[in-house]
């Protein structure tokens, strides 16, 4: 008796709206966003009672509408909420970033961390501690004006009659070798307080962060996330070989450039908020698409499962090596270096590497 099984595929649908517009869903990405979004909600009411005076999720669920204590409130809205708010803004900048990069690039290394954007960004920020003695905005707009040259070095570099992945890889690989050079002959050179403040910069962090770190990379992902996203049904056709989107009428070059400098300016934006942190733009894309199971760029989902690994980062490192509290950076390390092997393995049993 011959077995046969029928599949059954659950295929977007689309939904109308006024005046004949249309957006196709899929399924089960609403569903793993809506997942997403619950789980960064749950991360960040947990993180805000989380500290040395802790607090119940119900208390600071009613201090977030308004009815707690005045000690409560100086809790949760000045010293905490700041500090959530960018992991959620960080996390998410990443998430879209690393998702742009890896869609671009058709590769899933394509991250900011390997392709030299945020050791760029670390130039800038150490050019300013040690040779400048700049104070904290100095070192943020350091940290984007280096990662925006590295990026239009990277380009530069990688450009010839368009950009390949593999190519622009490989540069961005080189660059980040050169990058991480610099930064060694800054710090041997630095004097010794100058070379601690880098330090810490350098390991990426969430510690201490207020509104006045909360706005200006707010502002920057009000703007840089409609204008990426409003680009998903191009990037989606350049994912399809560049012949076939310029056949499509897609200008693929000039929409590659513009989200390239999207992602490189979330990338910046994201460092010099918390500084730079490691493995989560390159992690996100490639978990929220096996999350999703879509093959296409999965920027919004991307963005989330960003957020979620950061908040679930930060958690971790505040709860789980007890009175010793790890810069989140060290966490989200030690996570994607073991994620970078892994992702390394089964692109060597796929035949890619």
């Amino acid at each position: 008796m011959t077995d046969i099984r029928i599949r059954r595929t659950v295929r977007p649908r689309p939904l109308r709206g006024p005046g004949g517009t249309s957006l196709r869903v899929e399924p089960r990405g609403l569903a793993a966003g809506l997942l997403l979004t619950a789980a960064t909600l749950a991360l960040a009411v947990v993180l805000i009672g989380t500290g040395d005076f802790e607090m119940a999720p119900g208390d600071v669920v009613q201090t977030l509408l308004g009815n707690g204590s005045p000690a409560d409130d100086f809790i949760v809205n000045d010293l905490r909420l700041p500090r959530v708010l960018v992991a959620i803004l960080v996390g998410a900048a990443l998430g879209m970033s690393g998702a742009v990069f890896q869609s671009v690039s058709r590769n899933p290394l394509g991250s900011p961390d390997l392709l030299g954007f945020g050791y760029g960004s670390a130039v800038g920020a150490l050019v300013v501690i040690v040779v400048f003695k700049g104070g904290a905005t100095e070192v943020a707009l350091g940290a984007v004006v280096g990662g925006l040259l590295a990026g239009v070095l990277v380009y530069l570099l990688a450009y010839k009659k368009g950009i390949h992945g593999y190519r622009l890889v490989l540069v961005g690989i080189g660059a980040s070798a050169v990058l991480v050079a610099v930064i060694q002959y800054l710090i041997a050179k630095a004097q010794i307080v100058e070379a601690t403040r880098a330090m810490v910069w350098l390991t990426g962090s969430l510690a201490g962060r207020d509104w006045a770190q909360v706005w200006p990379l707010l502002a920057v992902c009000a703007v840089l996330f409609p204008l990426v996203l409003g680009q998903s049904r191009a990037l989606r056709v350049i994912e399809m070989g560049d012949d076939a989107a310029y056949a499509l009428g897609v200008p693929v070059e000039r929409t590659r450039m513009l989200l390239m400098l999207a992602a490189v300016l979330l990338t910046t934006a994201a460092a010099a908020a918390a500084g730079p942190i490691s493995f989560v733009a390159l992690a996100a894309p490639q978990l929220a698409r096996r999350l999703t199971r879509s093959p296409g760029s999965n920027l919004l989902t991307g963005a989330l499962m960003g957020t979620v690994l950061l908040l679930a980062s930060d958690l971790a490192s505040q709860r789980a090596f007890g009175s010793d509290q790890l810069p989140v950076g060290v966490v989200t390390g030690l996570v994607g270096g073991v994620y970078l092997l892994w992702l390394l393995v089964m692109e060597r049993k796929a035949g890619r590497i």
